[in-house]
C-alpha cells in the first residue's frame, strides 16, 4: 500500500468535509488552499506527532450480538463513524482472556481474545477494516501484573520449587513460624485498599499485588519475564497493530529490600487518610523506580524492529504516566540513543480538574518548552476518572465548558487522546446503591469511593431504550444513563451547533490547517486570569490564534502578535459569537471560544 497517497486522500476527504459543514452559528473551519493539503501530512514514520487517538472501553462501546456486552465486531460496525469524526488510532482497553475481576486488566492469556469480545479472527478483521479507513489499533499492554488465573501464576503458586516461582514477588511474613503466618512483609498498600500482600496457605508465603488480590505482580528482576513480554509484543505486532498503551508502567519495579513506605501528612503533620480509611503512603518504594526505563528501552527496541509491510508507519508506544512534574515526564521519552515512549501521557494539563487559566497556561508552556522538543500527548479523560462534566462542569454550562477543553486538547501542539462519548458530552453516572456497583473498587470503598462504573456506561448512540448500544430486549452490563434521551450521536449529528459538530470541526482544523498541524505554541495575553489565548505558528502558513473564556461571564480580549497586523479571519467560533474586526477586540461569550487566522 502506498501510504503517502492514502494519507493525502484522507486529508482531501477532511478538506471536503470541512467545506461542507453547515455554518449555522458555529462556523466551519476555513480549509487550507488545495495545494497545501499534501504539505501538512506527516510521513508514515511521524504519523503520531499530530495524531487524534480515541480510547474505547470495549465492554461499553457497541454490542453486536445482544448479550449486553460490547465486543470487537461492534467496534468494527462503528468504524465509519470514527473515520468521519477524524480518529486516526483507537486505543482498546484489554480484550485478552480474563476472569474480568478488573474488567480485563487481570489477564489470563496475552495471546488470545476473550470470548466475550470475540475471536482472534474478529480482531484481525477489526485491524484490517480499520486499516482501510486509515485507523490504527493500539492494544493495552499490562506488564505490571497478571491474573491469578494465568498459567504462569498457577505454576508459581504450585510450589516453592516450581520454575515459575520467581516470576512473581513471593516473600515470608514477618515473624512467621510453622504455625503462624506472621505479619505482611511491610506496610505497602494495594491501590484498591488494604495490604498489598496476600497470604497463600499452600506454599506458606505472601505474594505482592499492587492492585487487586487477583492481580499478582510480576517480578521484573527476572530476565525470563522480560523475554516473555518481548515475545508477546512481537505476537501482536505481527498481527498488524499500530502500537501499545502501557498500563501502570510506573509501578513495574519495587524496592528489593522491601523497606516500608512513608506516610503522607497534611500541613499540620497529621497522616492523610485515604478513601479506604487507611494512612496514605508516598509510593516511594513501589513507584517510579529507575528499572522501568531499561524495560521500556527493550520494548521500544522490539517494536522498532518491525517494518511497515503490513501497516505502514511507526508502531507507537504510549505510556500511562501520571507524573508529578515535567522533569519526570521528560525522562519517559528516554535518551536519544535509547528511546522509550514516543508518547508518554501528559496528564499534568488535562487533570488540573479546575478551570484555572494560570495553571493551564503554565502547564501548556511546560509542555511546549520543557520536553526537550519531544511531542506531548495531551489527555483529559479516561476510564479510571470521572468524566469531564464531573471534574470541570458547573451543571449549567457543561457543553460550553467541554468546547473550551476540546479547543485546548486539539488546538495545542502534539497528539490528542480522548475518551469515547466525550464528543457528545456523556455525563458521569455513578451507581446510587452499593448493590448495583460492578467495579470492585467501589464495592471495597463504598460509600466514600463509588468506583469507576460512572465513567464506563454504554455509548449513547441514539434515544432508544438501550441508546443503540445493544438490542432493545437485552440488558446492558451497566445501565444506560437517563441523559441518553437527549445526549446521543443521532441527536447531535444533524445539529451544526452541537458538541459533536464542534469536535468534528476542531479535529478537522488540527488535521487540515498547517499552523494547527505543525505550529509551535506560544501563549498570548499572559497576565489574563480569565481567558487563555495562544498562538500557533508554522513556517509558510498564516498563524492561528485561539482565545478561550474560562468563565461564565462575557470577556473581551486584546491580542498583539509581533510582526503581524491586527487583521484576523474567523476559522471557528462557538455559537452566537460575533466575528471580530481585529485582534484588538475579540468578544467571547460565557465559556466562549474563538479560533482565527491572522492576516
Amino acid at each position: 500500500m502506498n501510504w503517502s497517497k492514502v494519507v493525502a486522500s484522507g486529508a482531501i476527504a477532511l478538506f471536503l468535509g470541512a467545506a461542507a459543514l453547515s455554518a449555522g452559528g458555529q462556523s466551519a473551519p476555513v480549509p487550507p488552499a488545495p495545494q497545501s493539503v499534501g504539505t501538512i501530512q506527516s510521513s508514515a514514520r511521524d504519523w503520531w506527532k499530530n495524531a487524534v487517538i480515541y480510547q474505547i472501553y470495549p465492554r461499553s462501546f457497541q454490542d453486536s450480538n445482544g448479550d449486553g456486552i460490547g465486543d470487537l465486531n461492534g467496534i468494527t460496525q462503528r468504524l465509519d463513524y470514527l473515520k468521519e469524526l477524524g480518529v486516526e488510532a483507537i486505543w482498546l482497553t484489554p480484550v485478552y482472556p480474563s476472569p474480568q475481576v478488573d474488567f480485563g486488566y487481570d489477564i489470563s492469556d496475552y495471546k488470545s481474545i476473550d470470548p466475550q469480545y470475540g475471536t482472534l479472527a474478529d480482531f484481525d478483521r477489526l485491524v484490517a477494516e480499520a486499516g482501510k479507513r486509515h485507523i490504527r489499533i493500539v492494544m493495552d499492554m499490562v506488564m505490571n501484573h497478571t491474573s491469578d488465573k494465568h498459567e504462569w501464576f498457577i505454576q508459581s503458586r504450585s510450589s516453592r520449587s516450581n520454575p515459575y516461582r520467581d516470576w512473581y514477588m513471593w516473600r515470608d511474613g514477618k515473624g512467621e513460624t510453622a504455625t503462624d503466618k506472621g505479619a505482611p512483609p511491610n506496610n505497602w498498600q494495594s491501590e484498591f485498599g488494604h495490604s498489598a500482600w496476600q497470604w497463600d496457605e499452600k506454599t506458606r508465603q505472601y505474594y505482592y499485588h499492587k492492585f487487586y488480590i487477583q492481580q499478582p505482580d510480576l517480578n521484573w528482576y527476572n530476565p525470563k519475564v522480560h523475554e516473555a513480554f518481548r515475545d508477546i509484543i512481537s505476537f501482536w505486532l505481527k498481527r498488524g497493530v499500530g502500537g501499545f498503551r502501557f498500563d501502570a508502567i510506573t509501578t513495574l519495579f519495587e524496592d528489593p529490600n522491601l523497606a516500608d513506605e512513608g506516610v503522607v501528612k497534611d500541613k499540620d503533620g497529621n497522616p492523610i487518610i485515604n478513601a479506604f480509611g487507611e494512612p496514605q503512603l508516598d509510593g516511594s518504594k513501589t513507584e517510579f523506580l529507575p528499572g522501568l526505563h531499561a524495560v521500556m528501552q527493550e520494548m521500544r527496541a522490539t517494536a522498532d524492529t518491525f517494518n511497515s509491510n503490513k501497516f505502514p508507519g511507526t508502531r507507537v508506544l504510549i505510556g500511562e504516566t501520571y507524573l508529578p512534574d515535567i522533569t519526570g515526564l521528560t525522562k519517559m521519552y528516554g535518551p536519544p540513543d535509547k528511546p522509550e515512549f514516543e508518547l508518554p501521557m501528559d496528564t499534568q494539563v488535562g487533570f488540573i480538574d479546575k478551570l484555572d487559566v494560570v495553571q493551564f497556561r503554565a502547564k501548556l508552556t511546560e509542555a511546549e518548552t520543557g520536553l526537550g522538543g519531544h511531542v506531548p500527548l495531551l489527555v483529559f479523560d479516561n476510564h479510571d476518572n470521572p468524566r469531564l462534566d464531573a471534574r470541570y462542569g458547573d451543571g449549567v454550562h457543561d457543553t460550553d465548558i467541554q468546547r473550551v477543553l476540546s479547543a485546548v486538547l486539539f488546538l495545542s501542539r502534539g497528539a490528542a487522546l480522548f475518551y469515547y462519548g466525550d464528543e457528545v458530552g456523556m455525563k458521569t453516572t455513578p451507581p446510587v446503591r452499593k448493590e448495583d456497583v460492578k467495579d470492585p473498587m467501589g464495592v471495597t470503598g463504598w460509600p466514600k469511593e463509588k468506583g469507576r462504573d460512572g465513567e464506563r456506561t454504554p455509548m449513547q448512540w441514539d434515544a432508544s431504550a438501550n441508546a443503540g448500544f445493544t438490542t432493545a430486549g437485552a440488558t446492558p452490563w451497566l445501565p444506560v444513563p437517563p441523559s441518553a434521551a437527549t445526549i446521543n450521536v443521532e441527536a447531535e449529528a444533524g445539529d451544526p451547533n452541537s458538541l459533536l459538530a464542534w469536535y468534528r470541526s476542531v479535529i478537522r482544523l488540527k488535521k487540515t490547517n498547517l499552523a494547527f498541524a505543525r505550529g509551535d505554541n506560544t501563549m498570548l495575553d499572559a497576565s489574563n486570569t480569565k481567558v487563555l489565548s495562544w498562538l500557533r505558528k508554522a513556517p509558510g502558513a498564516p498563524p492561528g490564534v485561539v482565545s478561550a473564556n474560562f468563565t461564565a461571564e462575557p470577556q473581551t480580549v486584546s491580542l498583539s502578535v509581533p510582526g503581524f497586523g491586527g487583521k484576523v479571519k474567523t476559522l471557528l467560533k462557538t455559537p452566537g459569537a460575533a466575528d471580530p474586526t481585529s485582534l484588538g477586540q475579540i468578544q467571547l461569550g460565557p465559556f466562549g471560544v474563538y479560533v482565527g487566522e491572522i492576516q
